[in-house]
């Protein structure tokens, strides 16, 4: 863990008082009064209090995702009640919901800043929902961290530097399962199903660079809108391709819809590919497990599922306060786990702030280095600079044996395998 050792200043008390989040009248707006943290950001931050906003599908076609900010809480919850909040802040965290729709995230984003007056949006999820409100929030120098999308734009922009991903890009995701197939299947005739915007298109796009001067090579594409009300259609023109590698890039819904599709068709029979973001266990289980038998995945923080944590000591303080903090939700739902890993994230990137502004959090974020996070994989870490902004770039594979995901090879750290990704 990178704390800063100093604080604002471990000398003046007055650039201590500036960091604690407080303006000259106590309030909770404002900007900080001296020290080096002079003229910064306060509004949402007190000396007691942290306020954040997340903007979550809770309902629509990717209302899946809603079970993120339930892990978030339930860590937020522990760290309040138990180790008396972050630097001695208090953990205030609203949700809302903008149903997968861009123009409800900006409806949504708005209210968060100008009504709830939040230090920061932590967590928007969605490439088409946090493409539609990262102009508003770097115009307001609002902090966007960590938001809930691979999408490589959020680490190669150089214009939106109050925006910031948090989990692997999905080119380098593609990366991946380009060079799994380059052992493994190094002749495969893929077949693609994407949705049909940024999210899609970005690790398509990935693959299609990563597999240039193979012989591995994308024989068919179907493209889907997540207003559609089925991808069935698009499976069986994909099944026609008679593909030997079905590459899945898809949200819960459709992922879980492609999966089933594949199930039924007995006449094809491809090694069935599923991005990260349509690899829970609740994706799969509608589909019965004796359907997904083989299909591979990738993944970088642990499973809820996996008989390999069982005695992890993070996984087992998990379990225990979600079982305190969440009661009605599951632990072994992944979406957990990962609404877990990503608010001990930004407690980590907190501590780590000099000054406890926007600002400050804004660096922090661009200035991580081998941050360890417990729930995350190991040899998983967090690591950014100015010039670097994905914190996460590492990824293990993972293939579906009997009811569980099991992890096999070494975690593999695409920068080092494939170079940095670059605007």
């Amino acid at each position: 863990m990178r704390v800063s050792a100093i604080g604002c200043t471990a000398l003046l008390l007055l650039a201590v008082a500036a960091c604690g989040g407080r303006d000259s009248g106590g309030g909770t707006t404002g900007t900080a009064a001296s020290g080096q943290c002079q003229g910064q950001q306060t509004t949402g931050i007190t000396d007691t209090s942290i306020k954040l906003g997340g903007i979550y599908p809770l309902s629509g076609p990717a209302s899946a995702y809603g079970d993120i900010p339930k892990g978030i809480k339930a860590y937020f919850d522990y760290v309040n009640a138990e180790k008396g909040g972050i630097k001695g802040r208090k953990v205030e965290f609203v949700v809302r919901d903008d149903g997968y729709q861009p123009p409800k995230a900006v409806e949504e984003a708005r209210r968060l800043v100008e009504q709830e007056q939040v230090f920061a949006l932590f967590q928007t999820l969605g490439t088409p929902s946090t493409t539609a409100t990262w102009d508003y929030t770097n115009q307001q120098k609002v902090p966007q961290v960590f938001v809930a999308t691979g999408a490589s734009q959020w680490g190669t922009d150089t214009a939106h530097p109050w925006t910031i991903g948090w989990q692997p890009n999905y080119i380098s995701e593609a990366r991946v399962y380009a060079q799994y197939l380059k052992t493994e299947k190094p002749e495969a005739k893929v077949a693609v199903l994407y949705q049909n915007d940024d999210f899609g298109k970005d690790l398509l796009g990935g693959f299609t660079q990563a597999i240039e001067g193979t012989q591995i090579k994308v024989v068919a594409e179907q493209s889907y809108e997540v207003s559609d009300p089925s991808v069935d259609p698009q499976m069986r023109n994909l099944a026609e391709s008679k593909a030997d590698v079905l590459l899945n890039i898809t949200t819960p819904k459709f992922g879980s819809q492609a999966l089933a599709a594949d199930a039924k068709n007995t006449s094809w029979n491809p090694l069935h590919i599923v991005n990260n973001v349509a690899a829970s266990i609740t994706v799969l289980k509608p589909v019965g497990f004796e359907n997904v038998q083989g299909v591979v995945s990738s993944s970088y923080y642990k499973d809820p599922n996996d008989p390999t944590w069982a005695n992890d000591p993070e996984m087992m303080l998990y379990r225990q306060k979600m079982q305190q903090y969440a009661p009605g939700a599951d632990p072994n739902i992944p979406y957990h786990t990962f609404g877990w890993a990503v608010a001990s994230s930004f407690h980590k990137a907190m501590e780590a702030a000099t000054c406890m502004t926007r600002e400050g959090l804004r660096d922090a974020v661009r200035n991580l280095k081998g941050v360890k996070v417990d729930m995350l994989l190991p040899g998983v870490t967090l690591d950014t600079s100015q010039s670097d902004g994905f914190p996460i770039e590492s990824m293990q594979l993972m293939q579906f044996k009997g009811e569980r995901w099991e992890l096999f090879g070494e975690v593999i750290d695409t920068r080092k395998e494939f170079g940095p990704l670059t605007g």
